[in-house]
């Protein structure tokens, strides 16, 4: 403890080393073991501003929905043969609570329904299983909770049968937390023996994988392709042959789901180029000139907006394994435990998050085939109660593609 207590003062955690030492010692044991597991390197990064897109960016090429279609068979029959070999997973984001929902509990467990229940989690088990049924074969699931949800995320599972997909076919795992330190840089509490901690960001979803023992589980089951996808989408189609055949057909080692953004100012994402290597670049990184930049044919060069459904190649996941992916510090108001015996909720900003983006990966993979979907079809996120993205635009779009709600 003296030793832990050293480090801590020589990281300049001068207020959490006062505290371990006046607490009980088994209080002080619980958070040594959180303690000792800090990357110390990545707490010192608040320090540093947060760095902007360097490099020249650059409009990328992809598959227009034209293309898709004139190759749909082609691209199908491909895709199909490697979820008939066993060759392709899927990978449910699923960490997230329903709080802009006004929900507690696991966003996936939020019940869209109007006539009847439909949760999230269902209807995504449903757009799987419509690939699953149509080639034949089970693809694995395999979904990241985090620790907040997860034995709530399984237990809801297990209360609906795993909404009728083949329970063996489905993997839990956590992803792996970060801790949370103030505008000084000193470490958060939760509580009077735990470290405030906060999930390490989409991009941390393969090192949680692999922390959580299913790079074997990969192996053996000769996995090569993961699609990730993320839980907001109730639309969005899960290990889709066409997405996988074009994709391997390509040669490239990952595929990016796109719509056409639906004006220059749209705020997301914009899979381009950055100094030759596939990017995301924000919205707000692009020039008013970028933005409203043409192609030959008088469409947006800047218009493949990502909407969180990449296909990624296992073996080129697992030589990037080891690379650092870069670190994001992020302003976040922060619930904490002020060591007197108080819980404070903050009405404003009041520390820093550390989190990985998936964004980032993309550019570790060397290259990434821009898919584009139909966003009416594929296309629907619940991430708000009204408005923009929200459960009321989700249930336009889902009844408009024929879902009972």
């Amino acid at each position: 403890m003296e030793r832990l207590i050293r480090i801590l003062k020589e990281h300049g955690q001068d207020r959490m080393a006062r505290y371990l030492a006046t607490v009980s010692p088994d209080k002080a044991g619980r958070l040594a073991v959180q303690l000792k597991q800090i990357d110390w390197d990545m707490l010192e990064l608040w320090r540093l501003p947060e760095p902007r897109p360097q490099g020249k960016i650059s409009p990328i090429t992809g598959l227009d929905r034209a293309e898709i279609a004139a190759r749909k068979e082609e691209f199908s029959a491909l895709g199909a043969e490697a979820v008939r070999a066993g060759k392709v997973g899927a990978v449910l984001l699923a960490g997230g609570q329903g709080t802009r929902l006004g929900f507690e509990g696991p966003k996936g467990m939020y019940d869209i329904g109007l006539t009847k229940p439909v949760c999230i989690f269902g209807r995504l088990i449903a757009n799987l299983k419509e690939v699953t049924e149509g080639t034949g074969a089970r693809v694995p699931l395999y979904i990241m909770t985090s620790a907040k949800n997860d034995a709530e995320t399984r237990a809801f599972f297990k209360e609906n049968n795993f909404f009728g997909y083949p329970k063996k076919e489905v993997r839990f795992f956590v992803q792996e937390m970060a801790p949370c330190v103030d505008m000084q840089g000193e470490l958060l509490l939760e509580g009077d023996d735990r470290l405030a901690l906060s999930p390490n960001g989409n991009g941390g979803w393969f090192s949680s994988m692999l922390r959580g023992g299913l790079g074997k589980d990969l192996a053996a089951r000769g996995v090569e392709w993961l699609n990730v996808f993320s839980v907001d989408n109730v639309l969005q189609r899960i290990a889709d042959p066409v997405f996988i055949g074009a994709t391997i057909a390509s040669g490239m080692k990952c595929g990016a789901k796109v719509v056409r953004k639906a004006d220059p100012y749209e705020k997301v994402g914009v899979l381009c180029l950055q100094d030759g290597k596939p990017s995301v670049v924000e919205y707000y990184d692009l020039t008013e000139e970028m933005a409203n930049e043409r192609a030959a044919d008088g469409s947006l060069a800047y218009s493949y907006g990502v909407i969180l459904n990449y296909l990624f190649n296992v073996k080129r996941l697992e030589e990037i394994a080891a690379e650092k992916i870069p670190v994001h510090v992020v302003k976040k108001k922060i619930p904490f435990y002020d060591g007197s015996g108080y819980y404070v909720a903050p009405q404003r900003e009041n520390g820093y998050k550390f989190e990985t983006l998936i964004l980032d990966m993309v550019r570790l993979m060397g290259d990434c085939l821009p898919f584009e979907v139909d966003r009416e079809r594929e296309f629907a996120p619940v991430k708000n109660r009204t408005g923009v993205d929200s459960v009321e635009t989700a249930r336009e779009l889902l009844a408009k593609n024929g879902v009972e709600l």
